[in-house]
């Protein structure tokens, strides 16, 4: 991930789901492959921004290659210590990914090394 792959930063106005009541996340986030606790309900801003993550699962036909997706809507947490359940990779051009410390699945978003800022993509965990 490099600066040029953020392109857009900024909470949104009006979420575009219903998994989101008063800019927070509605619900308890869980890991899709586990279920395990991610965050608990309300403790992550809602915000829109493009965002290139590699894929959770990627073809290994691509040996070397790896594959990304375009990330739109994130939970944006604050402190990394109001993650229930996250593991963090090694560096990687300034950020960390995040992944379900339980079974290693990943990345369900990304920790910014220069603002200490954690995101979680939406369309990447379990709403429960």
């Amino acid at each position: 991930m490099s600066d040029s792959e953020n392109t857009v930063k900024g909470e949104s106005p009006i979420p575009t789901t219903d998994l989101v009541e008063n800019n927070s996340n509605k619900y308890v986030l869980k890991c899709k492959f586990c279920a395990s606790k991610i965050l608990d309900k309300k403790s992550a801003k809602y915000v829109v921004q493009e965002v290139q993550l590699p894929l959770m699962l990627q073809d290994s036909r691509k040996e070397g290659e790896v594959q990304n997706e375009t990330m739109n809507e994130f939970y944006h947490v604050e402190s990394m210590y109001t993650f229930e359940n996250i593991g963090f990779t090694h560096t990687v051009n300034n950020y960390k990914y995040l992944s379900c410390a339980d079974c290693d699945a990943g990345p369900v978003g990304y920790f910014d090394m220069s603002t200490n800022q954690s995101y979680v993509a939406v369309s990447r965990v379990e709403h429960a």
